[in-house]
Order: C-alpha cells, then sequence, then structure tokens
C-alpha cells in the first residue's frame, strides 16, 4: 500500500491542454474515484499514475518517491482495463499467473497467490477454463485477480464496469466494495458513472476540461458542492437549477418568490442561481402558492416517481413518493415550490457556490 500525490499535474498534446495543473493527494488505504464527462481527462489522469502516458507538467510520487521517470514496471501499481485484456488463449489460471511468470517468480509463490485470489473472487471452479466460456461478470473477476495477484502498492480502475449490463454492475460494486475492505490497498477508479463514484468511494474527485473541480467525500460533494457544475454533476435525477437574483431577501424568478432566511454569500440585487434537489422540490395543486406549471412526464420507478414539470423558467423534476401522487398525472396543472433546502450559485455556467442548506 502507499501515498498517490499529484503535484500540478499536467497533460498537452501539442498544443491542447487534456490536463491542467491538477493537485490531488490520495491517502494509504483510500479509495479515490476520478468522475466527470466523456474528455475531461480523468482516463488521461489515471494513465499518467500508470506511467502509460508521459506526464507534461508537474510531479507524481507514489510511496513518497518520485515517479514521473520511473517505467509503468517499476511503479508497483496494477491496472484493471475497461476491456478486461484476457489472453483468450490461456485459461483462468494462466492469464492470472501470466505476469508473474514473466518476472520469474517462484513456480510455488505463483501457485500460492493465484489459488489465494481465485479463493477470495470465488473463481476456484473456473481456473481451467478459457475467457470465451465465461459471462462479462466472471471476465472482470478474472482481470481483477490478475491485478491482486502481483500485489501491488496501489490498484488502477479505468471504467471497469462499463462494459456489464445494469444487475451485474451492482453486483460488481458490491464486491469491488468488499475487496477493498478485504485488501486495504490503495484505489484510484475511473468511471464517468456518478452513481457508481458515490456507492464506491470513500472520496470524489471531479474534473471538468482537464481541471479539478473539487475532491471530498461523497456526502460532501452531495450536500456542498463547490460550483454549479459539480452540483449539476453530483446526484441523480440531476439538480435543478433556476436563474433569477436576490430581492428583498428573497430569491425572485420570473413571477415566483422564494423566501430565504440565509443568503449565505449572496448579495442583495445580485443575479444568481438557484439550485434544488429534485427531492427538495414540492409538487402541489394549483391552489398553493409557488410556480405554476404543467406536468410532461411522470417516471415510476417503484416506490418514488420522478415528475418532470414544465414550468415559464424551465422543465423542473421533482421526486414524489409513488403513493403520494394523488392527482398528480401527466397533463395535469400544478404549482411547485422548492423547501428552505436550496443552494445559491453565482451566475453563469459553472458559478461558485454562494450558500448551501443549513
Amino acid at each position: 500500500m502507499a501515498t498517490v500525490e499529484l503535484r500540478d499535474v499536467g497533460k498537452l498534446y501539442g498544443d491542447t491542454r487534456a490536463v491542467q495543473g491538477v493537485n490531488l493527494s490520495v491517502a494509504d488505504g483510500e479509495f479515490l474515484v476520478l468522475v466527470g464527462p466523456s474528455g475531461c481527462g480523468k482516463s488521461t489522469l489515471l494513465r499518467m499514475v500508470a506511467g502509460l502516458e508521459e506526464i507534461s507538467e508537474g510531479e507524481l510520487r507514489i510511496g513518497g518517491s518520485r515517479a514521473n521517470e520511473k517505467a509503468p514496471r517499476d511503479r508497483d501499481v496494477a491496472m484493471v482495463f475497461q476491456s478486461y485484456a484476457l489472453y483468450p488463449h490461456m485459461t483462468v489460471r494462466q492469464n492470472m499467473a501470466f505476469g508473474l511468470k514473466v518476472r520469474k517468480e517462484d513456480p510455488a509463490e505463483i501457485a500460492r497467490r493465484v489459488n489465494d485470489a481465485a479463493r477470495m473472487l470465488e473463481l476456484e471452479p473456473l481456473l481451467d477454463r478459457l475467457p470465451k466460456a465465461m459471462s462479462g461478470g466472471q471476465r472482470q473477476r478474472v482481470a481483477l485477480g490478475r491485478a491482486i495477484v502481483r500485489q501491488p502498492e496501489v490498484f488502477l480502475f479505468d471504467e471497469p464496469l462499463s462494459n456489464l449490463d445494469a444487475a451485474l454492475r451492482t453486483q460488481m460494486r458490491g464486491e469491488l466494495k468488499a475487496l477493498h475492505a478485504q485488501l486495504g490497498s490503495t484505489m484510484l477508479y475511473v468511471t464517468h458513472d456518478q452513481v457508481e463514484a458515490m456507492t464506491l468511494a470513500d472520496r470524489i474527485a471531479v474534473l471538468r476540461l482537464g481541471v479539478l473541480q473539487q475532491a471530498g467525500t461523497p456526502r460532501e460533494l452531495f450536500e456542498r458542492p463547490a460550483n454549479r457544475f459539480v452540483a449539476g454533476f453530483i446526484g441523480s435525477p440531476a439538480m435543478n437549477f433556476i436563474e433569477g437574483q436576490i430581492e428583498d431577501g428573497a430569491f425572485a424568478a420570473g413571477s415566483a418568490t422564494f423566501p430565504l432566511s440565509d443568503l449565505g454569500e449572496a448579495t442583495e440585487g445580485g443575479a444568481c442561481t438557484l439550485g434544488v434537489r429534485p427531492h427538495e422540490l414540492l409538487v402541489q395543486g394549483t391552489d398553493a402558492a409557488g410556480l405554476s406549471g404543467r406536468v410532461g412526464l411522470v417516471e415510476p420507478t417503484g416506490w418514488e416517481s420522478m415528475v418532470h414539470v414544465d414550468t415559464d423558467l424551465g422543465r423542473l423534476v421533482a421526486r414524489v413518493e409513488t403513493r403520494a401522487l394523488g392527482t398528480i398525472a401527466e397533463g395535469s396543472a400544478v404549482t411547485v415550490r422548492p423547501s428552505e433546502a436550496v443552494h445559491l450559485f453565482a451566475s453563469g455556467e459553472t458559478g461558485a457556490a454562494l450558500r448551501h442548506p443549513a
């Protein structure tokens, strides 16, 4: 196990800056997840830690030692890829043992590590099978086993679950969480799926256009996002945003006014953006105070439903208990209003946070 430190790390492809000035520390034994939309630089950052991409700027330290110039094999990291990257002509046992054989490890030690990893991942009945005779989830376990037998200081995962169906993804998330608890190893994990990040991570680092936006625990990012981008990326369904301004101690947008007991850093008369999570958006009858709208879509998901309401200020999404829908149906007229638990952000696409709920 080891710490990983990124100090002003950047990556240039000619004149294109893919990663810019990232400062990030991963503690010994921590499970850190890198998230962001496609093209944000998260996989590039992971590949720089692995040594598969050259670091253009800054310094990488693994276990306290500078690693910029070290070859991938000398960094004591193991990487699990999205595509599994198994040798199709080798059995599970041979795939898991291959890296150790290349390093000329003792055959008895190789057999012990492979057997231990197979037991941990419940692969013992499959050790003599070829990859083509296994499911996607089983192949991903083999890829994990191949990393485990190396006993690296740092595990790197590049969207390892994206090729699996929804049920398998959920199952493998639980298995990865249990694996981390069992091994206690340092893990860096890349995904574009924020639900995956929230369920797996000790901490999450959010990137946008190669720039680190915020790093913190899942709860910190959900409850106290640093800016509008993080607020919109973390949480499912996504946070609702309404453009407006502060007037007489309230948030005003169009004909609607929402009183606030605390304005945070927002200033009277200043333009800002109100952010409200779907579970804090109340949907009521037309006789209630709030913003008038019409239900455009109701998405039942079981015990709760997502109610999409079209208003003069845009479409807003509310999370409502299905049994509490009552007369709320597609096409019905309603009013919506946020609870007091709202966020305020400076105007602009990635405006800084001005207020969080108490």
